[in-house]
């Protein structure tokens, strides 16, 4: 993993040449990550992307720590599709599929096509997905025009939430 200075803020820059991603120091062409269904034995590993995300983002605070970070994705497991990228695990995707929405989404590493690659997983079959992401997360907001999606809306915290969200929607 990098330091937390390099770590990514969300899985904004991708690869425009494929959806095929790769560990740090491999060659994306040859050694691809997979994409797949989340394990119990993933928990850990996507606490750690998110809890090391929170560590990063100075805008976000800090409201979970590690272990209940990874008691809410353990709890979300048998709820929801949760999709990770590469082994050991950098990144994942949490959809809930019975409203669509895109609940949690994390990437160890920009640039990489990691987000793409997800994203691209989840819209299969799907003609709406939705999802909050936080105001100050520009990054993010960039990464999902890029992919489709549009804003619809804006909300105000409530307690004892502090940032503003932005409802985003794809629909092919």
């Amino acid at each position: 993993m990098k330091s937390l200075k390099e770590f990514v803020k969300v899985c904004g820059r991708v690869m425009p040449m494929t959806s095929s991603v790769t560990d740090p120091g491999t060659d994306p062409l040859t050694d691809p990550v997979t994409i797949r269904r989340a394990q119990a034995d993933d928990v850990v590993a996507c606490a750690a992307v998110v809890d090391q995300w929170i560590e990063a983002t100075d805008w976000m605070p800090r409201d979970a720590s590690r272990d209940e970070l990874e008691t809410g994705i353990a709890a979300a497991l048998p709820k929801r599709e949760i999709w990770v990228a590469g082994d050991p695990v950098e990144a994942y995707l949490s959809l809930d599929p019975e409203t669509l929405k895109i609940g949690g989404f994390y990437c160890a590493y920009p640039g990489r096509g990691v987000g793409r690659a997800l994203m691209d997983r989840v819209k299969q079959g799907r003609d709406f997905l939705w999802l909050h992401t936080h105001a100050p997360n520009e990054a993010a907001q960039r990464f999902y025009h890029r992919e489709g999606f549009v804003v619809t809306g804006s909300y105000l915290p409530t307690p004892p939430a502090t940032l503003t969200e932005i409802r985003m929607e794809w629909r092919p």
